[in-house]
């Protein structure tokens, strides 16, 4: 993977986008993080899923994909652990689309003949899109605000080490900065490869919702005055740090997604805003304490383990707060119960 880095900063004038540098360092073929074929998820991996807690997650979210009862299309479907819930619980029509060779194999080995596999995106999307964890995962553009102005930060070589390097922002990532009111000295990062995602999807998005869940931040908290290094962290073996340049294609590197520019770009293509909530408002809302309640309390051996994974998925000091739950779609009429109580902190 450094071999792989050093010849693309060479071809580019000693220089690239820390944004190029994270499409390789995660999906370069049989290099990247997500090319390769280590495990990623779960206990043995380097982070934990929701759906790979266990059951409960989507054994909730496929009572708001009942009400919706409409063909199922994932993005990125880790070890197929949601997919396989799910299916368990109603036979959904379930294609996914992942990028991954080895994820592929994988989730097939997992679901068999449940689920179908796309080769890209369809052309016209009818129903449901799920993407759990995927948009965190998507590269970003670093930014530096700087008394001399807006910089993109990118990556270079010295001494043969990979290290930051700031040239002037240009183009729509400049335009972009500029309608961001931060404090000088500031770093942090645009997601531009997201909001383009999102704008093909509206466009190929014939009927239906699209829900993403992942951590993050309204603007008004991705922004923050007192966030003046970003969000950008890398995961390895369950630690976190914010050292990008440590391992390059041998852990998981993310950033926090922007919702309000997620939200904003699916509105300006021609979506509905159809809710958004916390993680922890969104599966009460969608019944987690009734799928609990079905639990045999009085068997400490079953009920414990779900006990411990509903204080993970709804903790404030787990991912009850920081994971939030956008659905945007067109001609949608069935009730989402997901968003019928608000919480009326979250504000995009």
């Amino acid at each position: 993977m450094l071999a792989r880095l050093r010849e693309e900063i060479a071809a580019n004038q000693g220089w690239i986008a820390f944004a190029r540098y994270m499409e390789l360092a995660l999906y370069e073929p049989g290099l990247g993080y997500y090319a390769g074929g280590a495990q990623k998820f779960g206990a043995a991996g380097d982070f934990v899923t929701a759906p790979e807690l266990g059951s409960l997650f989507g054994r909730t979210l496929a009572r708001q994909l009942k009400a919706l009862d409409s063909p199922i299309l994932e993005f990125g479907a880790g070890s197929g652990a949601l997919a396989a819930t799910l299916l368990s619980q109603h036979g959904f029509d379930y294609r996914i689309v992942e990028i991954s060779p080895q994820l592929q194999a994988r989730q097939q080995a997992r679901l068999g003949t449940r689920a179908h596999w796309l080769e890209r995106l369809p052309e016209r999307i009818r129903g449901v899109v799920i993407a759990n964890e995927l948009v965190d995962a998507m590269p970003v553009h670093a930014v530096a605000w700087r008394a001399q102005g807006i910089m993109e930060r990118g990556v270079a070589l010295s001494d043969d080490r990979l290290v930051w390097r700031e040239k002037p922002a240009q183009g729509e990532l400049l335009q972009e900065a500029k309608t961001l009111s931060v404090p000088v000295p500031y770093e942090s990062e645009i997601g531009l490869v997201a909001r383009a995602w999102m704008r093909e999807l509206a466009a190929r998005l014939e009927e239906g919702v699209i829900f993403i869940f992942d951590y993050g931040f309204p603007r008004s908290e991705y922004y923050h005055p007192q966030r003046t290094s970003g969000t950008l962290m890398c995961h390895h073996r369950h630690r976190a740090h914010a050292d990008v340049f440590a391992r390059p294609g041998e852990e998981d590197l993310t950033a926090h997604v922007d919702f309000s520019a997620l939200a904003g770009t699916a509105v300006d293509a021609g979506l509905e805003l159809l809710g958004y909530a916390t993680q922890a408002r969104f599966l009460v809302n969608c019944g987690i304490t009734e799928v609990l309640g079905e639990a045999n309390v009085d068997n400490a051996l079953h009920y414990a383990p779900l006990a411990a994974e509903a204080q993970k998925l709804l903790s404030p000091a787990e991912m009850g707060e920081l994971f939030k739950v956008l659905a945007v779609g067109r001609g949608v009429r069935a009730p989402l119960p997901g968003f019928a109580r608000g919480d009326r902190s979250q504000t995009l």
